[in-house]
Formats: structure tokens, sequence, C-alpha cells
């Protein structure tokens, strides 16, 4: 009991839910011995709605009798290594146990022996404990929450095909669509809040400042006003069709009024929307950012084109961080050589043996311009950590430029800014592979600053009205990590999300639980945390381990 007490008082403090509350936990009424004292948990933490399991023991108990079954909850077991009393056996026993029965469950084991009677917890097993719970608790976030996909499948991407099947298997999502006419109907007919309109338009006027129009035959001053009255309104619509808003229920509009419960979204856009409407360039953007003319507040998350195996990406990293995520093409490889014939400059430093261009018009969060700080350096942080005067920077930073015309016949505003270089970051995705299912890949790295006239170059060669991030894997110098030309080559798709922070690790053991196998991540070896029955499927061939378990164990839901 002492265990569990230490262990819980080591979540609460040290893990916080993507909404900023702290993770409660709930211990069990007393010790377990058998199977009836396992019953009476099971029961309170049903009760409870506990959605991640986690067993502390010193000493043996009857593994089988005592072990959690439920079958849809990550469970893991912290076995003490202490000489005294055999918490290892249990461990060990237990681990067969749920090996045997086809329910994975990881095993915490500290490296050095300890004294019986010392409740301080190691750092390895601190380690565990909460890289485990901060990924069951993104899992069981996700479940019986929805997707929305808002229109259809955009330009051909097949990410947009939302797959139903993945996020109710994998996931235990529900895929809920609507027709992009609902935006034109709700547009057209005032429904939305017309008081937070008319808020969000003067907020708009103050905070966004409009950068330069690189359209030949550019929209009329009166056409470029109606987009930003109409960019506000497609924002708040995106919003109430996620959460729903009780404002629309004192309008008369009950049904419209209680949302989808969506923790997710994806706005088709191109090129039915977007042929005769604003795009939706700025909905995207300031709903996946931080703040917003009701300040500062949890980000939302939307994908671009309705990317739905991006959107689920962006969604797992702001579950498991808080902070607001990055959509993103993944562009372009520029090698050192190219840079040099383009530009006539030789760089050094991180980006001397080349960089990937990332850019695109939808939801780089404004977050991602770096004007927040986490120990005086460049950062995104969870929204309940960043200061008004950051938000203020962040948007300072960040230009709204008039809408390329060639790809936006109809208008509206993408945000411009480059992000700031020297961040910490995950580049990761999730696709879909005929036969095989979800895999996941991810890239840590760093952003990167260029000088001015090198960034301008390069910038230029594509579209200057979207933000930009210089990225850099780290390399391996094997497999698809050999160098940062060998990761562009081995990216599975024309986008991927972007995570503040090295969270592959946390990556990892969240896509085990899913039982979504990993094909590609530079993560070293001794930081690979899965369940223990992956080791009894591959040896010494951990990659291919993780394929077998996935397909015997098959989806989570």
């Amino acid at each position: 009991m002492a265990m569990a007490l230490a262990t819980a008082e080591l979540i609460s403090r040290g893990l916080k839910h993507s909404c900023g509350l702290p993770v409660e936990c709930v211990i069990a009424d007393g010790c377990i011995g058998g199977f009836a004292e396992a019953a009476a948990c099971a029961e309170k933490f049903a009760r409870e709605g506990v959605g991640v399991s986690l067993t502390v023991t010193p000493c043996w108990c009857y593994g089988s009798e005592t072990m959690d079954m439920t079958p849809l909850t990550p469970k893991a077991i912290w076995g003490f290594n202490g000489t005294d009393r055999p918490g290892a056996v249990y461990l060990a026993a237990t681990l067969a146990g749920h090996s045997q029965k086809g329910l994975p469950c990881f095993g915490i084991y500290g490296r050095d022996v300890q004294d019986l009677g010392d409740t301080t917890i190691p750092h390895d097993v601190r380690e565990k404990i909460l890289r485990f719970a901060r990924a069951g608790i993104a899992v069981a976030t996700m479940k019986g929450n929805a997707y929305l996909a808002m229109g259809g499948v955009s330009m051909g991407i097949a990410g947009s095909i939302v797959d139903q099947d993945f996020f109710q298997s994998y996931l235990g999502m529900r895929v809920e669509t609507i027709d992009m006419t609902e935006f034109v109907g709700r547009m057209n007919k005032g429904i939305f809040d017309h008081e937070e309109y008319e808020r969000g338009l003067a907020w708009v006027k103050v905070n966004c400042k409009e950068g330069k129009d690189y359209n030949a035959n550019p929209r009329s001053r009166k056409q470029k006003d109606e987009d930003w009255e109409s960019s506000v309104k497609m924002a708040l619509i995106a919003r109430d069709l996620m959460i729903g808003n009780p404002k629309l229920a004192e309008m008369g509009y009950h049904e419209q009024a209680r949302g989808r419960n969506a923790i997710a979204s994806g706005f088709q856009g191109q090129r039915q929307w977007t042929d005769h409407f604003p795009n939706g360039d700025f909905l995207e953007a300031i709903l996946c950012s931080s703040f917003d003319w009701n300040g500062i507040r949890q980000p939302f998350v939307v994908a671009t084109e309705n990317d739905a195996m991006n959107g689920a990406s962006m969604l797992i990293g702001h579950l498991l961080t808080g902070t607001a995520q990055m959509f993103s093409d993944v562009r372009t490889y520029w090698s050192a050589h190219a840079v040099k014939r383009v530009t006539g400059r030789e760089l050094t430093g991180p980006g001397a043996h080349g960089f990937l261009h990332l850019i695109n018009s939808g939801p780089s969060a404004l977050d991602w311009t770096g004007e927040q700080e986490i120990g005086g350096l460049p950062a995104c942080k969870p929204y309940w950590e960043i200061t008004s005067a950051e938000a203020g920077k962040c948007l300072d930073e960040t230009l709204w430029c008039a809408s390329d015309l060639g790809y936006f016949p109809a208008g509206g505003w993408s945000s411009d800014f480059t992000t700031a270089g020297g961040m910490p970051c995950t580049m990761f995705r999730i696709n879909l592979v005929k036969g095989l299912g979800p895999v996941m890949q991810l890239a840590e790295g760093t952003t990167i600053s260029l000088p001015h006239e090198v960034h301008d170059a390069l910038d230029q060669r594509t579209s200057p009205t979207w933000p930009t991030t210089w990225f850099v894997p780290r390399t391996t110098g094997q497999g698809a990590f050999r160098d940062v030309y060998t990761v562009m080559a081995h990216w599975g798709a024309n986008h991927g999300a972007i995570s503040y922070g090295h969270i592959g690790a946390d990556l990892v053991t969240l896509a085990s639980m899913l039982r979504i196998p990993v094909d590609m991540h530079n993560i070293p070896e001794e930081s690979v945390y899965r369940p223990t029955t992956w080791h009894r499927f591959g040896g010494l061939e951990p990659q291919s381990a993780d394929y077998r378990a996935c397909a015997a164990f098959g989806p989570l839901y």
C-alpha cells in the first residue's frame, strides 16, 4: 500500500491531462491477495471511470488470481526489486500470465536492489511509470470520442479518405461526417454567436497584421474585408460543429448546439470549397493555436485537407504533451549542394548536411513561431503555462497574407511566419497500408534558422505566403536515418504531424498499446518501452517483433 500511495503521488504530481487538469489516481481499498479482492478492485475502478491500470507489489501473490483482466485497459506491473520479499517473482509470474492469456502488460523492474520498507521510487522506475501512464491516459482519452470529417476527400489525398474502421478498431473512436454545405447554411442563416463574432472580428483587426499580397491581380479591399468576416465565421462554426455551443440553443438551434463530441477534425477545403469560398487557413491556424479572441485556451486539433491520418497523429501528440500541434507538408529535402547552387552559400552548423522544408497553408499553429520560452529558449508550451505576453509575441510574428489565388480562387488569408531555430521536435505520422493496416513512423530532430538571404531564396521558390519550418532530423548513419535525405525518402506520405519536444519514446509506447507497429524511428534502444510479451515475438529483432506482436494481438478494440 505504501508503494501504491507513493506511485499515485508521483503520477498526480507529474502528469496533467491535455486539458490541464491533474491526473487523478484511484487506489484499491485494501491489498489484493486473491480474486475476491481483485474483483472488488475491478468494480471500484469501473465505478470511478479508471482508464489505466498499474499494479505494484513488493511481495509474492497468486498472479493469475489477482491480475487485471479488463482487456481494453492499458496495464502495467511494478514488481519491487528487493531480496527480502519476491516482488520481482510476482512480476515475472504475472507477466507470464498476461502473455498466456493474451493481455499485453508492461513490466517495470528497477535496476538496483532496494531495502524492504524503502518507499522511494528509483529514477529508472519513475521514468517507466510516467511513460506508461502518459501514453495510457492518451489512449483512454480518445476512447468514446469522435473525429469530425468536415467535407470529404481533398484533391485525391488518400489520408482524407477517412477510414472509419481504423478509428473504431484502433482508437476506440467513431467518425462523424458533415457536408461542407453545413458551413454555407450556418453562415447564411446566422447560426453562430453574433456577439462573439463581432468580438472576434474586432480582435482580428487589432491583432492579425496583413502581409504582402503576391497576386498579380489582387482582390479588392472590399473583398478582402469580406474574406476576414467569412474567415471568423468559419472558425466559429468549425468549433461549434466539434464541441457544440449552448448559445445556439438560446437562439433556438437546439440540435446544432450539441456539436459532435469531436476531439479532432479535418476541413476538406480544396477544391470544392475554395473554388467558391474563402479558404480554411484562418480557421485551421487559429483553432489549432493555444489562443484566440477568448484568450489563452486549450488548442483544438483540425487537419488541413481533412487528412484524417495526420489528424489522428496530431491528436495523439496533443494528448501526450498538451501543446499545439503543427500540420505540415513534408515538402522538400535541401542538400548542401543544392543550397550552394541556388544561393551561393555554404552552410555550417546543424543544417550543413541538409534539412527538410516543412510548409503548408493550413494549421501551423501560431505557437510554432517559437515566441514562447522555456529556460530562455524558443518553445511551444502547454496552454496553461503560456503567458499573455507570449501569445502577443506569437501574433506579432505572424503575418496574414492574401491567399494565392492560383491555389484559392475565392480568396482567404494564409498565415506566414518562420519557426525559430533550436526547438527540439518530433515529426510523426500514422500511415495505412493495404494488407498491413496502420503503421507509425517518427523522426526526432530540431528546427534550425537559416541566414536571411538563404531563407528568402529558398522560401520564394515555393509559396511565400505560408508558414515555414526548417527541420533537421537526428541521423544515426543507418537504415532510414542514414542521412537527412534518407529520412525524406522513407517518409510515408505528403504530410506530417510535428510536436514540440522529443516525444518519440512516448509515441512508441502508445503505438504498442494500440497495436500499431512503428516502421521507422530514431529512438535509442534503451528508451524503447513496449509490453513485456513483445520480447517473445522476435528476440534480438525488436522492429520485427513489433510487427509480429501487433499482428498477433490485433487492434485494441
